[in-house]
Formats: C-alpha cells, sequence, structure tokens
C-alpha cells in the first residue's frame, strides 16, 4: 500500500537516515544533505505544509522537503517562490515510479496553496519529464547573470515566470557550514566514503553554465 503524507516530528529521525543513505557518496564522498534535512525544519523559510513522506507498506521510503526562495527583477520587483531539496527515494525503491509521484504530489498541494513557480538544481535527466526546463528559457539567472546548466524552472501557474530577467536567491539555510555537517555525520552510524563515476558527472554538470 502505497501513502502520501506530511511528516511528523516522530518521523525526523527516520527521514534524516533515509536521505543519508539515498545519498550516501552520490554527489562527493559521504554527503551533507542529511544534516541540511536536519537544520532545515528549523529554518523561517521552511513549509512544513509541503514536506511530505511516501509511505510503502507502513515504511518511509521517500521524502521531499521545501523551503520559501526569491527571485528579484531588473525594477527591484521579488517575487516568493519555492524550491525543493533534498528529494530522495530508498536506494533499493528507486527507478520504480515512487519519486515521480511524490514529486506530483508535491506539485498539486503547492499550486493549490498558490505557488506560482519551482527553481531547483538537479539534473535536466531527472526532471525534465516532471516538466522542468532550463533557467535561460525563463529568463532566470544567477547574480553573476549565469544560467547554470543544472538550474531547473517549472511554473506551477502559467506565466508565473513573465517579465524576466530574474535574479534566483535560495534560502541562507541552503549555504551548509561543511565542518558542522562532517561533525554531524561523525556521530552516526559510520559509513564508509567511496569515490564513485556520479561525482565527476555531478562536477561537470555543476560546472556548466549555458551561452
Amino acid at each position: 500500500m502505497l501513502n502520501i503524507r506530511n511528516e511528523s516530528e516522530a518521523d525526523y529521525q527516520a527521514v534524516e537516515d533515509l536521505t543519508r543513505r539515498a545519498f550516501y557518496n552520490l554527489y562527493v564522498p559521504g554527503c551533507h544533505e542529511h544534516y541540511l534535512v536536519h537544520i532545515m525544519r528549523d529554518h523561517p523559510d521552511f513549509l512544513p505544509e509541503l514536506d511530505f513522506v511516501l509511505e510503502l507498506d507502513g515504511k518511509i521510503v521517500g521524502s521531499i522537503l521545501y523551503t520559501k526562495a526569491s527571485l528579484t527583477g531588473e525594477t527591484g520587483e521579488r517575487r516568493e517562490i519555492l524550491t525543493f531539496g533534498p528529494v530522495c527515494v530508498a536506494p533499493e525503491h528507486q527507478r520504480q515510479g515512487y519519486g515521480k509521484t511524490l514529486m506530483e504530489h508535491s506539485f498539486a498541494k503547492a499550486a493549490a496553496l498558490g505557488w506560482g513557480a519551482v527553481v531547483i538544481f538537479g539534473s535536466p535527466a531527472n526532471y525534465v519529464s516532471r516538466g522542468f526546463q532550463s533557467c535561460k528559457r525563463h529568463q532566470v539567472q544567477m547574480e553573476d547573470g549565469s544560467y547554470p546548466a543544472a538550474m531547473l524552472v517549472k511554473e506551477l501557474r502559467p506565466g508565473a515566470l513573465d517579465g524576466g530577467p530574474w535574479v534566483y536567491r535560495d534560502s541562507p539555510v541552503m549555504q551548509i557550514d561543511e565542518e558542522a555537517a562532517l561533525h554531524f555525520d561523525r556521530a552516526l552510524p559510520p559509513m564508509e566514503k567511496r569515490v564513485l563515476p556520479s561525482q565527476e558527472e555531478f562536477y561537470i554538470l555543476s560546472s556548466s553554465v549555458l551561452r
């Protein structure tokens, strides 16, 4: 049986453990994403109404969390938008459609709450099928004017990104203190840090910009 519901405080440890297992060694040896989940819930930009877990036969196998982000136009207009992450599915249940189901559920809830757009950083291969497009198509850029290949946007309401160019800024909670993250991870049961091909793929993608 599949069930999607809001995360409760009783789920916190299970979600952090799940996030750690899903991300460990994926982008770098080890990971920081479970630490981000741990600190995110207490931040004012966190949106508990868009914090969901996916259960399979009563066990949490997926998670998605949202925070506020913003777009600033050339005239100084500021629009609040969404970003999500970490989003994850347990390694043993990946590539089975659970991530898609979880994301689509969250998009519908976010749209119903009046949110107009989502900006994320991720592999286009994982997100274009969910309606995400290149940031450049909607003139959503970084503060330096660049259009990262990994920055993807999705309108939850048609026209929500009209009026660009826009400068994207995420929540300060996303700026992780790496030393604090390492200290947090060392207190958990040990996992082997490894160098994997996915880390080089991440480096190439995260360093690429559109011209």
